[in-house]
């Protein structure tokens, strides 16, 4: 006797998974079961709230069926009759409390919701163990709260949601039965089951044992154990007593005495709820989680530049440069035809250098769109729509897989699919983009080169026309230089037009490789912004969701240890 021992739970180990737990409910509540959530939360109220009130202090209750003597085996431990004990059944309506120690347990007893108080005086105590044929145990009973409850297979609802609200809240159960009850079905499936739920020290009791013979009790008492082991409950140890004859009692007072040793029977019940409650909710995680950085989003970064029109910009940027290399290197004379071309960005609402257009006071109602920050790019087709969709279903799916279905579910709440404020950004992502390079060197050489010949074309018309205006005049023409057979003047003429002419033919071509590269250059700018938004409306919130489930699978595995 005294010699068993409850398995230590330290405070810091107990408030440490209570943390846990709670955090894990603070990332993961909307995505875990709801009914194990709400007895998750429970059961961390009761946590915090039972190790503030009285840690000293170790709650035992008495529960059992209609006949069993529960109520006679309460007055017994006690030492006096203060539990009624009658033929009417039930005879337990509300549960009955016997406090041992001088510490006030009221507090903890208004939170068991328990009114029928008695203090157990420690006179009563050692006449009730210096009593005939009942050994002194060893250890002390300071600091328990026995409780008698109601019947649990009361015919009175109200008395068994009585028992069973308390049983949710104390630290050890003591199942009391006898040799009628004890193999019932009905109380091993309701009861022996909920107890079996709870991993917490559980003794159970095999009372008016003086009504069998010695072989019965130890028949009974195998058969009993046998019953628990096979209900779930682990480690079940049956004692056999009786109030008659005193037999068993020293033993089960002993049971109690180690439970309320060292005040760890109350944790021990603590940090079992929250293990029971941490594993529960733990299936509703994965083991694992996806990177996003690993799924392949080449496919949806296509699908969101189609819809932003991307290829409609570059097309524009293309074929804006080659207007603009022909303004500085198509010939001189031919430039002007320039003006009748339309500037392909700015029909697009699109500033080259990524900016918005100036707000003036006058503003026509083709610059509404500009003033407002959007582009007059085309809506995206309903094909180029449902790629978008088709897209993003995709990578939703390979970035949730393995999931469970509420997060999968989770993931694809968190991600725009192409409506609302996905198509906004991606509209601002375009006009934030830079169209403009670096103006290429061989413009700059090519257009002095067109200069040169233009004006050398332009002396030689001049010349020729003050020779024609000498004539005209009737007077003295000057001696004019020839150029081997050819006239300076038509020399000149020829020259700088057919060089011109020639030059801005050899111009138009390069500026179509040139804007084969402006466009390649552009398109990864294009390529840079769309991929941010991307990043923003479907990589983000979907790692946020899995960033959740990696806390909520983390913090539950510390709980449940």
């Amino acid at each position: 006797m005294g010699s068993a021992k409850l398995e230590t739970v330290s405070a810091a180990e107990l408030g440490a998974r209570t943390t846990e737990l709670s955090l894990a409910l603070l990332s993961g509540s909307g995505e875990l079961d709801p009914d194990g959530v709400v007895r998750a939360r429970r059961v961390v109220d009761k946590a915090e709230e039972r190790s503030r009130l009285s840690g000293d202090h170790t709650v035992v209750a008495l529960a059992g069926a209609t006949g069993s003597g529960k109520s006679s085996l309460f007055n017994t431990l006690v030492g006096a009759d203060v539990s009624t004990i009658g033929a009417r059944r039930p005879t337990t309506s509300r549960p009955t409390a016997a406090i041992w120690g001088d510490d006030d347990a009221s507090e903890l007893l208004d939170w068991l919701g328990v009114s029928s108080r008695h203090v157990v005086e420690a006179t009563a105590e050692r006449q009730e163990a210096d009593a005939p044929r009942r050994p002194v145990a060893v250890g002390s009973l300071d600091g328990l709260v026995l409780l008698d409850l109601p019947d649990f297979d009361s015919r009175v609802v109200a008395h068994r949601q009585e028992a069973e609200r308390v049983l949710e809240l104390v630290d050890v159960f003591i199942w009391v039965t006898d040799p009628q009850k004890y193999a019932d079905a009905r109380l091993h499936d309701e009861f022996v089951s909920i107890l079996s739920q709870h991993d917490a020290v559980t003794i159970a009791v095999l009372n008016q044992a003086d009504r069998l013979t010695r072989d019965g009790v130890r028949s009974i008492t195998e058969d009993l154990t046998a019953l628990l082991v096979a209900d779930g409950v682990r480690g079940a140890k049956v004692f056999a007593t009786s109030t008659v004859t005193g037999e068993g009692i020293p033993e089960l007072r002993q049971r109690i005495a180690n439970a309320v040793a060292g005040h760890a029977a109350s944790r021990q019940r603590l940090r079992a709820d929250v293990v029971g409650a941490a594993t529960r909710l733990r299936s509703g995680v994965a083991d694992t989680e996806p990177d996003v950085g690993q799924v392949p989003r080449a496919e949806l970064d296509t699908s969101l530049g189609r819809a932003a029109g991307v290829p409609i910009v570059l097309d524009a940027v293309a074929r804006d440069y080659r207007r603009e290399a022909f303004a500085h290197t198509g010939w001189l004379f031919a430039r002007w035809t320039k003006g009748f071309a339309a500037d392909p960005l700015r029909r697009l609402r699109l500033d080259r250098t990524g900016g918005r257009p100036p707000i003036h006071v006058d503003i026509d109602g083709a610059d509404v769109r500009a003033v407002l920050g959007r582009s007059s790019i085309p809506a995206p087709s309903v094909s180029t729509a449902s790629a978008v969709e088709l897209a993003t279903r995709t990578f939703v799916r390979q970035a949730s897989e393995g999931l469970p279905v509420r997060w999968v579910q989770a993931v694809e709440d968190a991600v725009d699919r192409g409506d609302g404020a996905l198509g906004d950004s991606l509209d601002r992502a375009v006009i934030g983009t830079s169209l403009r390079a670096r103006r290429p060197v061989w413009w700059f050489v090519v257009n002095v080169l067109q200069w040169v010949l233009g004006l050398v074309a332009v002396a030689g018309l001049v010349w020729y026309v003050v020779l024609w205006a000498f004539g005209l005049l009737q007077l003295p023409r000057p001696e004019t230089p020839s150029v081997g057979i050819l006239p300076a003047p038509l020399v000149m003429l020829a020259v700088g037009l057919l060089l011109g002419i020639g030059l801005g033919v050899l111009s138009r071509w390069w500026a179509r490789v040139g804007a084969r590269h402006r466009r390649s250059l552009i398109g990864k700018r294009l390529a840079e912004s769309v991929a941010t938004v991307a990043d923003q409306h479907v990589l983000v919130p979907v790692d946020e969701v899995l960033g959740r489930h990696r806390e909520t699978r983390v913090h539950l595995e510390a709980a449940a240890g």
